[in-house]
């Protein structure tokens, strides 16, 4: 390999690092290889979605089982918590209904 592609190998790995992605090699099954591509690309990316795949692995892979109050959890972090929203039901007539 000659030096200017030692180079640009250097570069690409540099320019990785400054994202925050490390470049590391797998073993696993062959029909396994589009799956944990994927898996990467998607976790690379580093959003919502891949904190939540990070979480489902997490629990997968330790065996524990998931925590309790993710549904509680989930409603306090609504953009509607504290906004004083008034909820309170209007109670109208009561109808009549013949059965």
């Amino acid at each position: 390999m000659g030096s200017s592609q030692k180079r640009a190998i250097q570069n690409y790995r540099s320019r990785l690092e400054e994202r925050g992605l490390a470049r590391f090699e797998v073993l696993g099954l062959d029909g396994d290889r589009a799956l944990i591509r994927s898996l990467a690309r998607r976790l690379a990316e580093d959003g919502a979605e891949s904190a939540r795949i990070r979480n489902i692995l997490n629990q997968v892979i330790s065996g524990e089982p998931p925590k309790k109050g993710g549904v509680y959890a989930w409603l306090r972090s609504s953009p509607l918590v504290g906004s004083d929203l008034d909820l309170e039901r209007v109670r109208g007539k009561v109808r009549e209904i013949d059965l």
